[in-house]
């Protein structure tokens, strides 16, 4: 298992500590899922800026029903 360092000033640490136990989770958890939330979000952000562009060159649109009948559901 990795270990990264992350240096901040006492109060930071301080309101995230206690962020951490009102919320019942360890501070290496709550830091790990931020981060990981963080970028999974920019990912599905340039995903959905990369479909946008696509769909503005191709504006192709399919009802529920026939993306379902096209996908075998």
């Amino acid at each position: 298992m990795g270990t990264i360092s992350l240096r901040m000033d006492e109060e930071d640490a301080k309101f995230i500590k206690e962020y951490a136990k009102d919320n019942n989770i360890t501070v290496s958890a709550l830091l790990r899922n931020a981060v990981l939330e963080k970028i999974e979000n920019e990912i599905d952000l340039e995903l959905y800026h990369t479909a946008m562009k696509q769909h503005i060159r191709n504006p192709q649109v399919l009802s529920f029903d026939e993306m379902m009948k096209e996908t075998d559901f």
